[in-house]
């Protein structure tokens, strides 16, 4: 077991307080940090902290023994990477609407883009390596997002509740076809908009929206949402795209599983995310950023519904998030002080504490760590369990989902 040093990602979104403080640093910070990362990501990785003071990368660790830290079976299975990438998320502002593709997607579309020369960082690329993206996001604090596709008859509802004459005729076209086919129609119409109609369209909207938010009804918190969305991205067809999203709040210790094609944006708070090891990222707006909308129309899942909220189910003291992502599985511990809890064996895994304190042993090996704090754990490091040492102590354990 070693100690993590985790790199900290600024982004204008991000918070001045809350990965500051879980860090024990100044308050506010200088700038705004968005996420903390864990993980071997190349393009910033954790270190390994060493009981000598020294660090390594822990990308160069596992390309140099990815045997002894992945496991024999793993290194075959992950093709000697570590196939989860675990952050902090901390957003003050909403971040761009977006959608993950598919394994299948994200080969085709690399190597596209390979074979066109475009370079790693170029602004119009899409696909920056060959992998998919699922993820999965469990809150630290009440947490609000905008998920996937809304039942297109509670859409048409809304539609027609903001009384937004520009857009009765949108209404009544998904009114005729309230499905999947529907909802695309509606989305790629509104996407491609020019934005000479979209500068009208938009102030429109927001009238409506000032309306329906003071009225308390049924649809006031979406209305609130469009409206400040619309403030902070005047002209953005995105704000119309965010009409036909659920708009969700998360409780601390819920979570959501984001699969390929589900357009999604988080729109503030704090949470733990867990994710395939990818930064394969297609925006649908709310962002000055590249808008590729031909390849998002063939990334999307139109497929509507309430998104499951996910509590958790036990699994030896633990609460275990369980999705059809093999990459990943993440577990929480909360409570106060207790005895040993086991850490289940098999794979490479990362524990990190948000709350608390707890000392982690293993045979020979003892290691304490406390809020801010994150450990290591190779593959070959089997019988480790941690002692909760606070009434508020909160941990959470990222693995792979293999089993």
């Amino acid at each position: 077991m070693e100690l993590l040093d985790n790199p900290v990602r600024a982004y204008a979104w991000g918070s001045r307080t809350v990965i500051a403080d879980l860090l024990g640093h100044e308050v506010p910070s200088p700038h705004p940090q968005a996420e903390l990362w864990f993980g071997a990501h190349p393009g910033d990785p954790s270190r390994l902290v060493h009981a000598d003071g020294s660090h390594t990368s822990l990308l160069d660790a596992l390309r140099s023994d990815p045997e002894r830290l992945l496991g024999v079976d793993r290194r075959g299975h992950w093709d000697s990477t570590l196939p989860f990438l675990l952050k902090v998320l901390a957003a003050d502002e909403p971040l761009s609407l977006q959608a993950h593709p598919s394994i299948e997607q994200a080969r085709t579309g690399f190597a596209r883009e390979e074979a066109a020369g475009l370079s790693p960082d170029a602004a119009d690329r899409n696909y920056r390596d060959p992998n998919h993206k699922p993820e999965l996001i469990c809150a630290l604090t009440d947490f609000h997002a905008l998920v996937g596709f809304r039942e297109p008859a509670v859409t048409v509802r809304l539609l027609r509740e903001l009384e937004v004459p520009e857009l009765a005729g949108h209404a009544e076209l998904l009114a005729a076809q309230p499905d999947h086919d529907g909802l695309r129609a509606l989305f790629t119409t509104w996407i491609t908009l020019p934005q000479s109609m979209l500068d009208t369209l938009v102030p429109a909207l927001q009238e409506g929206c000032v309306r329906l938010a003071g009225s308390g009804g049924e649809f006031h918190v979406e209305a609130r949402t469009v409206l400040e969305l619309s403030e902070r991205y005047p002209g953005d067809a995105g704000v119309l795209a965010a009409l036909l999203l659920n708009r969700v709040t998360l409780q601390p210790g819920e979570a959501l599983y984001l699969p390929a094609g589900n357009l999604h944006a988080y729109l503030s708070g704090a949470g733990i995310e867990l994710m395939a090891n990818s930064d394969n990222v297609l925006r649908g707006g709310l962002t000055p950023k590249h808008v590729d909308v031909p390849e998002l129309l063939r990334v999307l899942d139109f497929t509507a519904g309430p998104p499951p909220v996910l509590t958790g189910s036990p699994d030896g003291g633990w609460i275990r998030y369980d999705t059809p992502a093999k990459e990943f599985l993440l577990r929480r511990w909360a409570g106060g002080p207790t005895g040993p809890v086991k850490v289940p064996d098999g794979g490479p895994r990362i524990l990190l504490c948000t709350s608390g304190s707890a000392c982690v042993r293993a045979p020979g090996e003892e290691l304490e760590i406390s809020r801010g704090g994150s450990l290591w754990m190779a593959a070959a490091e089997t019988g480790v369990s941690v002692i909760p040492m606070a009434e508020d102590t909160q941990l959470f354990l990222a693995g792979d989902g293999l089993g």
